[in-house]
């Protein structure tokens, strides 16, 4: 009877002796190595990928924005604000979601197949908005130039970039709106495209948050 109760007593020890050191290895020590890592490597990265504006964070690379008007008395969906760069539909988990215009609360996709009717009603509703904001005197959208990130949101629904097709459509709205010539509303764009990473990887990107923070600057100057 003493020896079991014995053995029982140096069981239980050994096991919370286990347990102390690995809650000090995995809970303690590896989340401080792997942090100072990241901060000391990767800092940017490690703290959200911040956009500074004027001083002040604006914004993250990582995660797009909404440039709406505010809302009208009885409005439920606010107007773009035509002045800025849009970015691509706020669907995110769709109509009924809590992420439909990147509140960080989820993130997923729409759920709804090509043959959809409603997401197929979205998009030619979001084609007809980009070719009625986006043509102005002298400059006609057609529908053969609306790119498909223009129409549907992303599998996150937070996609903070677009395509340069995308951005290019919008620069005759854009300079038009805000006083500028669209050679310098098109340098912006040109300027702020990025390549595929590593040369193969992904598409050619336009990150929307940094090329209205440009574009701000531009009209400041102007």
């Amino acid at each position: 009877m003493n020896n079991s109760l014995a053995n029982t007593a140096r069981l239980l020890g050994a096991g919370l002796r286990a347990l102390l050191v690995l809650t000090l290895v995995t809970g303690v020590i590896y989340p401080l190595v792997v942090t100072g890592i990241a901060q000391a490597l990767f800092n940017d990265k490690a703290n959200g990928s911040e956009i500074e504006a004027d001083g002040k964070v604006v914004g993250s690379s990582l995660i797009g924005q909404a440039y709406n008007l505010p809302l009208k008395e009885g409005q439920e969906t606010p107007d773009p604000d035509l002045k800025w760069f849009q970015g691509r539909p706020q669907n995110g988990l769709g109509a009924n979601s809590v992420n439909t215009q990147y509140k960080l609360i989820l993130s997923g996709a729409t759920n709804r197949s090509a043959e959809n009717k409603e997401l197929i009603q979205w998009v030619k509703d979001a084609q007809a908005a980009v070719i009625k904001d986006n043509s102005t005197r002298g400059y006609t959208v057609k529908p053969s130039d609306v790119p498909a990130d223009a129409v549907t949101s992303s599998g996150s629904g937070l996609d903070p970039d677009i395509s340069p097709e995308y951005a290019d459509i919008q620069v005759h709205r854009v300079a038009e709106r805000n006083g500028l010539s669209v050679a310098q509303v098109q340098k912006l764009v040109d300027e702020h495209t990025e390549g595929r990473t590593l040369g193969f990887l992904g598409e050619p990107r336009v990150n929307v948050l940094d090329l209205n923070i440009a574009l701000k600057e531009l009209v400041a100057k102007s």
